[in-house]
């Protein structure tokens, strides 16, 4: 008998909202793996140049993290991003440049989700060279954008907020719920 597929949990959110800190904390705490945002790395390897037709590249790699993640996973694995984010940024900095497979790809994997965890964008910008809109309009439209592909695909969701200690909490507690 194979055992049950670890159940996916995608901390969801525009940049600088503290997904990476919260998927390191989310995985220490149940002592379960996390997948990194595959394009940070990429982007790093291609010096800060990334075009419209490196976009099933990144796809690629953000799939093979996802998958090296849960494959190591008992119960849970913690997605920093996932598919679905790499095409809302596909669409706004690429607009009509997202594959077709990728957009597919994201909405099967989405609906394989548990649970999302959308991270709201009440805590201070933090810049970082890879990061394309920290004033409050930009900020402004990534929430919306994030929680509209929520929304839009019925897909369930905890709202995290606060500070770092009450990002933590909740997120800890939606997991725990999640897993009873």
């Amino acid at each position: 008998m194979t055992p049950p597929s670890p159940k996916r949990i995608v901390l969801f959110g525009t940049e600088s909202t503290g997904k990476t800190t919260l998927a390191q904390t989310l995985a220490t705490h149940f002592g379960e793996p996390w997948a990194p945002e595959f394009v940070r790395e990429f982007w790093d390897l291609r010096g800060g140049k990334i075009t419209a037709e490196d976009l099933g590249t990144i796809a690629l790699g953000q799939m093979a993290n996802e998958d090296g993640a849960a494959v190591r996973a008992k119960r849970v694995v913690f997605y920093d991003t996932e598919l679905l984010t790499c095409t809302l940024w596909d669409d706004v900095l690429f607009p009509d440049r997202c594959p077709d497979w990728v957009r597919a790809e994201a909405e099967r994997r989405a609906s394989g989700v548990a649970l999302w965890l959308l991270c709201d964008t009440d805590i201070p910008f933090a810049p970082d060279p890879q990061r394309s809109f920290p004033d409050a309009d930009g900020r402004a439209m990534g929430r919306k954008l994030w929680r509209e592909a929520l929304e839009k695909r019925g897909l369930p969701f905890v709202e995290i907020r606060g500070d770092w200690e009450q990002r933590s909490r909740l997120a800890i507690e939606a997991v725990v719920e999640l897993l009873n």
